[in-house]
């Protein structure tokens, strides 16, 4: 990703509403879908400033990788250990089977080869180990913004469910989130295609627009894992070695 994108994470990843409400509807995806031993080691790949690490520290012992030094740092400070530095796909360094959760939170997009990116994942693994992962969803809502973020791609259901059973993963689940806001999302895409007018689409909103689409996009914890979703901007997978 571009620099300025990091720096804007780090600026706002602890009261953008789209930071603060996605990590509590993951949070709750996995008390609910991923079983989890007794003192579970777990491993957030690309956790870019680091804040999603509190969050997943809260079921176990957390390590994490990230290939951009500035937010590695910062990565480093949150978690009170150093960051691991090991591109996708090799993952050079990161021990095998040692893991019984994975995280790879809007970071397969990124990756060129993400099958060969989810096979070497999965040998990270322990026995009975799992797999989160999410990803942008539908690629006609491609924008400036993927550009920016160096993006590879955007997901449908259909070929995140292929790359996964390529890599010889078993899909346990796969739904929709962001799915409260995606019409406004949609319609947002839309119009600034029309006009010629993209913009990144991450700047911090007014308070007043931030703390509704933070109240708004929060409600889908008490769903998530329960009830199928309509489309959203995002999926979210987990899967097992087969």
């Amino acid at each position: 990703m571009e620099r300025i994108i990091y720096d804007r994470m780090a600026e706002l990843d602890s009261r953008h509403w789209w930071y603060v409400a996605r990590r509590d509807i993951l949070a709750e995806l996995i008390r609910r879908k991923v079983p989890l031993p007794t003192e579970p080691r777990i491993l957030e790949i690309g956790c870019g400033t680091g804040h999603n690490l509190p969050m997943l520290g809260r079921f176990g012992r957390v390590d994490a990788v990230e290939i951009d030094p500035v937010a590695r740092a910062l990565a480093s400070s949150r978690l009170g250990h150093a960051v691991h530095d090991a591109p996708l796909p090799a993952l050079a360094g990161v021990p095998e089977r040692s893991y019984d959760l994975v995280a790879l939170l809007d970071v397969l997009e990124h990756v060129e080869a993400d099958r060969e990116a989810l096979i070497s994942i999965s040998e990270r693994l322990r026995p009975n180990g799992r797999i989160l992962l999410t990803v942008p969803a539908h690629p006609w809502m491609w924008s400036s913004h993927d550009v920016a973020n160096h993006h590879k791609r955007r997901y449908t259901k259909k070929t995140l469910r292929a790359v996964v059973a390529d890599a010889g993963l078993k899909l346990e689940e796969l739904t929709y989130f962001n799915s409260v806001l995606f019409p406004v999302a949609a319609m947002a895409r839309v119009a600034s295609r029309l006009a010629g007018k993209e913009g990144s689409g991450d700047a911090m909103p007014p308070k007043a627009v931030n703390a509704l689409f933070e109240t708004l996009f929060g409600l889908e914890r008490y769903a998530i894992g329960r009830l199928p979703f309509p489309p959203g901007v995002s999926l979210a997978a987990i899967a097992s070695a087969s």
